[in-house]
C-alpha cells in the first residue's frame, strides 16, 4: 500500500505513539489523527496527573532520565525539513490525565514551521473520543 493512503490514529498513550510516529517516521503516512495525545515529555509531570506517570516514563528533571526521554518526546523532535504528513489532534478540556496544551503546544511549533495542521478541536464533554452521538463518550482512555 502506498504511504499517501495509510492513516494511523491513537489517543492518550497511544497519542504519544502517534507523536512518535509523526517525528521518526513522517513517510510512513498520509495523515495522522492524535487523540489527547501525550507530546511534551519534557514538562509531562507538570500538567494534571503526568507526575504519576514517573516509574513508567523516568522522571525529565533527572539527567539521565531526560536523555531518554528526549530520545522520542515528540514536541522535542519536530524537525523544519521532515516531510511530515497532514496531522490533525483531538484534545478535550475535560480530560484529567493529558493536559489539552501538550496537542497546543505541537500545533503551533507545527505551524511555525509550515506543516499542514489543518484542525484542532477542544470538545468539553468528558474524556477519551470526541461525542459522535448524544450520547457522553467513555470514560478514561
Amino acid at each position: 500500500m502506498p504511504s499517501n493512503k495509510l492513516g494511523i490514529e491513537g489517543g492518550s498513550n497511544g497519542g504519544l505513539l502517534m507523536g512518535v510516529m509523526l517525528t521518526r517516521y513522517p513517510e510512513l503516512f498520509g495523515a495522522i489523527v492524535a487523540t489527547v495525545p501525550l507530546l511534551d515529555m519534557r514538562r509531562y509531570t507538570k500538567l494534571l496527573a503526568g507526575a504519576s506517570w514517573i516509574a513508567e516514563y523516568g522522571d525529565p528533571d533527572d539527567e539521565a532520565d531526560w536523555a531518554y526521554l528526549r530520545e522520542f518526546s515528540p514536541y522535542h523532535n519536530v524537525r523544519p525539513d521532515r516531510p511530515y504528513p497532514p496531522v490533525l489532534f483531538l484534545t478535550s478540556t475535560r480530560d484529567d490525565r493529558v493536559h489539552p496544551g501538550h496537542a497546543r503546544k505541537m500545533v503551533a511549533l507545527l505551524r511555525e514551521h509550515g506543516y499542514d495542521v489543518s484542525s484542532t478541536r477542544t470538545w468539553k464533554a468528558g474524556t477519551g473520543r470526541p461525542p459522535t452521538t448524544s450520547k457522553p463518550p467513555p470514560s478514561g482512555h
